[in-house]
């Protein structure tokens, strides 16, 4: 139970929220008993809450911080009775979700995650996750009469999300933080609030779709090809599928910023939101530079072991980077493998980066023989054949991949649906 809330009784509980700008500052006490607002002291709000249920009050308005302040107050306490009409979408304050809030209709309710966001980034407020997305959010909610609730996960993101990114790039990993967000961390968190918020289904935004595929429910990829997020949502877990609902997967991004135009909602107009959005815009590395990882001079190797340069720390290449490397040559010369326990980084050839074996640790959702294989997110799918194994899959690529990454996702598709996901493992990528 947290500083904010206290209980007087089995029903009866106080819970306090407080939002503060510059010299502004607002707070909300409420004395919530079950489901329903019995007192509050809520200045700044444009109706009284004692008497509304806690949804009734997730949609009040007023001024941004008594708003805000309410909100904070709400999160850690709201649930509503189950009802099999409710939908709760996953809000961003951009386009996407604005529109699948329009498409789940009156019974919709808003919800947002407010994620950590590394206070030293530049652009801090173009991330998913910022107050300032968090508010856009929740006015859009509110402009159309819906509730919206947000949850504060700064902690719990950059212990589940964040702490694993650093860990990966220590051991020589290229992780991939959204796959960890969007296919893990984040639908357990929507999911459980959706059921604490009596919601039948729960909407977001991406652009994927839902099939029936061997007699099963699973992820496929979305109608446009240029936002498909079927690789990004690749870990999420079949059993869940029956109650997620990507109202986009059939349409295009134009087609989506069109429809928010005729709804006049403010979010057609909002940019694109960033990816590894708790960088707020900055380099990974100086990130990581940041957060614990050290700048170490070690040797830059060829394949054979002769010592070409110096760098000053491993966790700051990745297969396939040239930038940095600092080694004249009549070649280009690419990293190849890095090798965290001796600070060594091997470098070569393209023809270095090639590899048609890949190991991968994660979940076959069907059996297959055969797969289509995407090892990183912009990448082509290569045919290959696949082999099941404890703890995950191998595949024999039919072509050669380039540049393979430990940590990486490797996405199977049995034509467009996604049937297992793996990370990539250390040994065989290199």
């Amino acid at each position: 139970m947290g500083p904010n809330l206290r209980r007087y009784a089995d029903s009866v509980i106080e819970v306090i929220g407080d939002s503060a700008r510059g010299d502004e500052f607002a707070l909300v006490r409420l004395t919530v008993s079950g489901e329903r607002i019995v007192a509050a002291d809520a200045p700044g709000l444009e109706r009284p809450l004692a008497g509304l249920t806690l949804l009734e009050a997730a949609a009040v308005g007023g001024e941004t911080l008594a708003v805000d302040a309410l909100a904070n107050a709400l999160g850690p306490v709201f649930r509503a009775e189950p009802d099999a009409a409710r939908v709760a979408v996953a809000m961003s304050g951009g386009v996407d979700s604005a529109v699948a809030l329009l498409r789940a209709g009156e019974h919709a309710l808003g919800v947002t995650l407010r994620l950590w966001v590394d206070p030293a980034g530049p652009d801090g407020d173009r991330a998913c996750c910022s107050p300032s997305a968090v508010i856009a959010a929740r006015e859009t909610c509110h402009r159309l009469g819906l509730a919206h609730v947000t949850l504060d996960l700064r902690d719990e993101f950059r212990r589940t999300v964040v702490g694993p990114f650093v860990k990966g790039y220590a051991r020589g990993e290229t992780p991939n933080p959204c796959i960890a967000c969007n296919g893990s961390f984040r639908f357990a968190e929507l999911l459980r609030f959706a059921d604490r918020a009596g919601a039948a289904r729960l909407a977001t935004g991406h652009y994927a779709r839902i099939v029936e595929h061997r007699n099963r429910l699973l992820l496929a990829c979305g109608a446009d090809p240029e936002k498909d997020q079927s690789y990004m949502l690749a870990r999420l877990d079949p059993r869940f599928l029956d109650r997620v609902w990507f109202p986009l997967g059939e349409q295009t991004k134009n087609e989506t910023r069109a429809e928010a135009e005729r709804a006049g909602l403010a979010a057609a107009r909002r940019a694109e939101s960033q990816e590894a959005c708790f960088l707020a815009g900055g380099d990974y590395r100086e990130f990581l530079a940041r957060h614990g990882l050290r700048s170490e001079a070690g040797p830059v190797v060829d394949e054979d072991g002769r010592k070409l340069a110096t760098h000053d720390g491993v966790w700051r290449f990745t297969p396939g980077q040239r930038r940095g490397i600092g080694v004249a040559a009549p070649e280009p010369l690419y990293a190849v493998r890095s090798d965290p326990s001796t600070n060594t980084l091997v470098v070569g050839p393209r023809r270095s980066l090639a590899t048609r074996s890949v190991d991968a640790r994660g979940r076959m959702y069907v059996p297959v023989k055969r797969a289509q294989a995407k090892l990183r997110y912009r990448s082509t799918p290569i045919s290959a054949t696949v082999r099941d194994r404890e703890g995950g899959f191998s595949l024999e690529l039919d072509e050669p991949a380039y540049a393979v990454a430990p940590g990486q996702a490797a996405v199977l598709y049995e034509s467009d649906v996604v049937v297992a996901c793996g990370l990539v493992s250390p040994a065989r990528a290199a």
